[in-house]
């Protein structure tokens, strides 16, 4: 897992976001540092980059079910949660190849590459040296799928994306997870 700081400019958080945090912090504090501070997009995009793989996928999923999903952004749901039950080769690269068809221009393409980045090679299967995704391209994909389900019902983007980062917050464990800094 990255640093804080690392994560901070791996995920390309604004100068304001970065300057409220220090590297020392736990996650869970630096998050609640930026939501307190009123920046939920950067908040958003440091949670999923501190997240393991595996849980910011499963919390994309968990986010997206009940939404009001077309049938393509479902079958990208789908792909992405068989992952998340089975972490293996075959399931990410179906997850990546739908998304990659897809060209990404759907909710169910970026819950699809949410998996389908989380490890393997990103290079046609029929292409013998590997070309594995950056390290914090999941979480890229993960916050890119919280936005857009979130803007599903836009006069309420910004309390959905809100609750959207409240319930993944205990994913990160610590005290500061749920209790607001001083």
């Amino acid at each position: 897992m990255p640093t804080v700081m690392q994560a901070c400019i791996e995920m390309e958080l604004t100068a304001t976001a970065s300057a409220l945090l220090r590297n020392d912090m736990d996650p869970p504090v630096a998050i609640r540092t930026l939501l307190d501070a009123g920046q939920p997009a950067d908040a958003l995009k440091l949670l999923a980059r501190m997240l393991p793989k595996r849980y910011a996928v499963a919390w994309l999923c968990q986010c997206a079910r009940g939404q009001p999903l077309g049938p393509e952004d479902r079958a990208g749901a789908s792909l992405a949660e068989k992952w998340v039950r089975e972490p293996n080769e075959s399931n990410r690269r179906a997850a990546f190849e739908f998304a990659d068809a897809g060209g990404y221009r759907s909710t169910g393409a970026w819950l699809a590459a949410s998996a389908g980045w989380a490890a393997g090679s990103l290079a046609p299967a029929t292409q013998q040296t590997p070309v594995p995704p950056p390290e914090h391209l999941t979480a890229c994909a993960v916050a890119a799928g919280i936005n857009l389900l979130a803007a599903l019902v836009p006069d309420e983007f910004e309390s959905r994306r809100a609750a959207f980062i409240e319930a993944a917050l205990s994913l990160l464990g610590g005290s500061g997870a749920v209790a607001a800094t001083a």
